[in-house]
């Protein structure tokens, strides 16, 4: 049985995005240390899940994309949940074949669109590396509902917004987690991790 890791980066005062989605304030407190673990926690995945809304405005992006994130945000399997259904993306745009072979676990997505709780138990009982859940607010809320998430990756940036969206106003009753490793970093970020 492998686990669902959830990681997000979050506010001083509890939000993930601004009113309207904005995040540019996530890489204004990011260095090279940071990046390095966000890396390091993308790498051990073997599958990544997101929402639809996140999926459409990834899947451009990253197959030509440089640094270090690219190679984990192409390498690994995708997953895209949606309750919308979903008719594909249109071609990726790419120049080379590296580019090319990189958009190829875009394009080839398993497509989710059951019940969410019912496909990540399925998810989870197959063997294989952890599945790391990346994505905006909804999708979050959603998933933190199932209460089968089994590690939270919560990245606190020393921002306070003020106003935005958050993903733990949802929860219907007490979540008791047990923090289990913490890393402060030099730009102020600090990286928690709970098990539930």
């Amino acid at each position: 049985m492998r686990k669902l890791m959830m990681k997000m980066s979050i506010t001083i005062d509890g939000f993930v995005c601004g009113p309207n989605g904005e995040n540019d304030w996530i890489f204004k407190s990011s260095d090279e240390s940071s990046r390095a673990w966000a890396v390091s926690q993308s790498m051990d995945a073997g599958l990544i899940i997101m929402g639809r809304k996140s999926f459409v405005s990834m899947a451009p992006y990253w197959p030509t994309a440089s640094g270090p994130f690219a190679a984990p945000m192409n390498e690994i399997p995708k997953g895209l949940f949606t309750q919308k259904g979903f008719k594909g993306i249109d071609p990726i745009k790419t120049e080379t074949a590296e580019q090319a072979l990189a958009a190829k676990s875009w394009v080839e997505a398993k497509i989710f669109d059951g019940d969410l709780a019912e496909e990540i138990r399925k998810l989870k009982s197959e063997p294989g590396k952890p599945i790391s859940a990346l994505g905006g607010a909804g999708f979050m809320r959603s998933l933190i509902a199932t209460g089968l998430i089994d590690e939270y990756h919560l990245v606190t940036h020393p921002v306070v917004l003020g106003k935005g969206l958050t993903i733990f106003n949802d929860v219907l009753q007490p979540m008791d987690l047990t923090l289990v490793d913490v890393k402060s970093f030099p730009l102020g970020i600090v990286a928690r991790t709970y098990h539930s």
